[in-house]
Formats: C-alpha cells, structure tokens, sequence
C-alpha cells in the first residue's frame, strides 16, 4: 500500500503588518504542490522571504512559472532573468535606469498591466550597503483614517518614468533629459489608490508619481510625499539584509520597494524573475 504525504506551506511572520519567511525545502517549492498557497500569502503578507534556498537560473523560472507565468522583462528586453547591477559590464544599456531604483518604487507604472510580482536571488554581495527594502501599501492604506481615505479615493496621479530619473539626478543637462522623455514611456494618468477585483485597495504611490491632478502643485506634493512617509514607516516595512542563495518575492500591486545605497563597483548582483501581471490599475 502506497502513502502520500500532503505537502504544506510552512511560513513564519516577519513582521506583524509585512513579510514571510518560508520554511519549505527546494524541494518542496519546485513541486508545484503549494502555488496557491504561496499566492495567497503572497497577497497577504506583501513580502515572502526564502532563506538561503540557491536557486539557479533555471530552478527559478521553473519556480516563477509554477506560481502563475514567468513574463520577459517589460522595457528591459526579452530575457526571462534580468540581472540586476549598476556595473555596467553586466547592465550597460538601463545603469541610469537602475539607479531610480535605490528610490522608493512601484514597477511598471508605465503599463497598462503590471507585472504581478518578482522574485530576487542573491549572486554577488555588496561590500557595504545594497538592503532591498519593502513597504505594504495594501496594509497602509488599511490603517489610515476615514476622513483620508474619503479624500484620496478617488484622486488621479500623473506617473512619468523621467520624474524617477530627478532623485538620482536632480539637475540633469538637457541632454540627459531629453533621453529620459525619448524612453521612458510617457506618461500614465493613475489612480492613486488601487481598487483591486479582490476587493482590498493599495496606495499607488512612488517616485514616477509626479503630481495628483486637478491640485495645486504645493497641495499635490502634500499628499503623495505625505502618503509615502507613512506607508514605508516602521510598521509597514521590511528591510532584507542578503546573503548568498537568498531569494526574496513581493507583491508588485500592493508594496513599494527601492534598493539601498551601495557602492556601484562591487560587483552587487541580483538575478530577477517577473510574475505575469493580470489586472491593470483601474
């Protein structure tokens, strides 16, 4: 006689208002048998964190197709696992991109359909520096007032890709800036909170986020800056101090992340992975 043993998720909370660590085996997680589990708490929690899993390049597609469709990167070319680095032997064409990315971020605001999620493994450390940090704008948003929510609900916020390009360079030549509007998509006019079809509502919030519209410049900066303060304060984030073989998933349609300062000739390097988006922003 045959027995099965039912394979189950086994996660601990990080924090009380973001973030997982799964226990599970490789093993385990490539079986396929907990993809709706992961979904779900991925969901929940914003922020799942796999300990020293060592996933190699194929493990982790395989991984990242199990839990719902692994997609090419969105504005980056067709590679199904992107690295992730400012050294520009590795990244040389989208270093000026990345760099948007040590500021606070939602990905692909610039697309009709986000991409649902993402998952990080660690290759190479920083010698200082490099956290990817986390913040749960599903659980902020839930948290603040009435009165601020029947205020914002139904606010629209321009998002241009070039305003991202300002935090790292604030004062660009005007060659520089005419690149940044040449490639960068545009503008996108977006709610600035996320009525999702579960049910649940996320701060759309970031640093393509440039100004809410119909306010006056000085009211518009309030709220956005305003929002972003309190949605990656202390009990909505998590910062993730990496070692070799991590990996690290969030929810892209509900959490904010940026990376850390670090020093950009180290060598830092993070393979990536993207969940294929299936609801767009509104």
């Amino acid at each position: 006689m045959t027995t099965t043993t039912l394979t189950r998720l086994r996660a601990e909370e990080i924090k009380p208002k973001i973030g997982s660590r799964i226990l599970n085996t490789k093993e385990e997680l490539l079986s396929g048998r907990l993809t709706d589990e992961i979904n779900e708490l991925l969901e929940r929690r914003g922020v799942l964190v796999f300990k020293r899993l060592h996933l190699t390049d194929d493990e982790q597609v395989e991984f990242t197709n199990a839990l719902g469709g692994n997609a090419t990167e969105i504005g980056f070319g067709a590679k199904a696992v992107f690295p992730i680095s400012l050294d520009k032997s590795v990244n040389q064409e989208v270093v000026e991109y990345l760099k948007g990315s040590l500021f606070w971020h939602v990905d692909g605001t610039m697309n009709d359909v986000p991409v649902r999620g993402s998952i990080l493994t660690s290759k190479v450390l920083p010698t200082w520096g490099g956290n990817t940090e986390f913040a749960n704008c599903y659980a902020a948003y839930d948290d603040l007032p009435e009165e601020t929510k029947a205020r914002i609900d139904d606010l629209r916020v321009v998002h241009t890709m070039w305003a991202s390009q300002l935090y790292h360079t604030p004062e660009p030549t005007l060659a520089q800036l005419t690149n940044w509007q040449s490639r960068g998509q545009g503008k996108r006019e977006l709610p600035l909170v996320w009525k999702h079809k579960s049910g649940r509502k996320s701060l759309v919030l970031g640093n393509t986020a440039q100004y809410v519209v119909g306010l006056d410049p000085e009211e518009s900066a309030r709220i956005l800056h305003g929002l972003r303060e309190i949605a990656t304060s202390e009990p909505y984030h998590y910062s993730h101090e990496w070692e070799v073989g991590d990996s690290v998933m969030w929810d892209n349609t509900g959490t904010l992340h940026r990376a850390m300062p670090y020093d950009p000739d180290c060598g830092r390097l993070l393979h990536r992975t993207i969940l294929q988006g299936d609801e767009p922003f509104a």
